[in-house]
């Protein structure tokens, strides 16, 4: 079992790329379903919860790393150690007083917007076809969270858009790695002792039960740890504009899983729109041209 997780890191190819990508936005998506569980279903607080989250992640990549042979000390970053931190302690916090799409909206528009920015910045273009598909995708994925959106709070909203612009941090830096699961596996072990740190001031309030230590662990050793490191992989082949649009398919993806886990109704509304958003994610990556420097 461990083999063949650490085999999904050198994969070459379009396939290779598709199946890598497809895996990290289902991690995504079960990433956020468990955190909705736990931090309105059970005890848990976010801190730790947050805690619990990147300790667990930080132990299994460990393993994993380690049965691989290599744990090279030199992997990752202080910089996207601290991304990812500030990513996952703002997420946890800012759904305590976001509903869940207006929360989805907030972190994966500001994902979105943060890496486009980028890619624009460094000279990237995209073809018509590609153009089409980031429309379609948007499309879909506005016209299936605002219409239930109501006005969020202003200072949760704030929070969710840093954690959102961290998040696209992480993922660019990710872009860079020669080893994703090395750099994902000391990324979390940097990021534990900040998430101790920042958790003194919240002494008093932390809270935990059983359902809500599971649902953590879960997050942090499979949607987290094993899911971000196979993104990292992924991203190698995929241009900014394409890394930011594919992310949209997350929102979907985690409603739909809400309709299959926690009994939710299927609506045409979020048959159609899911159809939008992911047949505009066909497009961007049937554009082989994808992106072209700027002249």
């Amino acid at each position: 079992m461990s083999q063949r997780i650490i085999d999904m890191f050198s994969f070459k190819g379009v396939r290779q790329v598709i199946f890598l990508t497809t895996l990290a936005m289902l991690a995504f998506a079960a990433n956020s379903v468990l955190c909705r569980l736990a931090l309105r279903h059970t005890e848990i607080d976010p801190t730790s919860f947050t805690l619990i989250r990147l300790l667990s992640g930080a132990i299994v990549l460990w393993v994993i790393l380690t049965i691989k042979g290599t744990s090279s000390r030199s992997a990752g970053s202080w910089l996207g150690a601290f991304t990812l931190f500030a990513y996952a302690f703002a997420f946890s916090y800012a759904y305590l007083n976001l509903d869940t799409g207006t929360g989805a909206l907030i972190l994966f528009g500001a994902v979105q917007l943060s890496m486009l920015g980028y890619g624009f910045y460094k000279g990237e273009r995209m073809h018509v076809v590609a153009i089409t598909g980031l429309v379609l995708a948007i499309g879909g994925l506005v016209a299936l969270l605002l219409p239930g959106a109501t006005s969020p709070p202003l200072a949760s909203a704030g929070i969710m858009l840093l954690s959102g612009i961290a998040w696209a941090v992480y993922s660019l830096i990710g872009k860079q790695s020669n080893d994703p699961l090395a750099s994902t596996t000391w990324n979390f072990l940097r990021a534990v002792p900040m998430m101790l740190l920042a958790s003194i001031p919240f002494a008093n309030q932390l809270s935990i039960d059983i359902s809500g230590v599971l649902c953590a662990i879960a997050s942090g050793t499979i949607a987290s740890g094993v899911g971000y490191a196979i993104w990292y992989a992924a991203l190698r082949s995929l241009s900014s504009f394409q890394a930011a649009s594919i992310q949209l398919s997350v929102p979907v993806l985690a409603s739909l899983a809400g309709v299959l886990i926690l009994d939710e109704s299927l609506t045409t509304r979020l048959a159609l729109t899911s159809l939008a958003v992911l047949g505009g994610i066909g497009l961007i990556l049937s554009d082989k041209r994808g992106t072209s420097p700027r002249k």
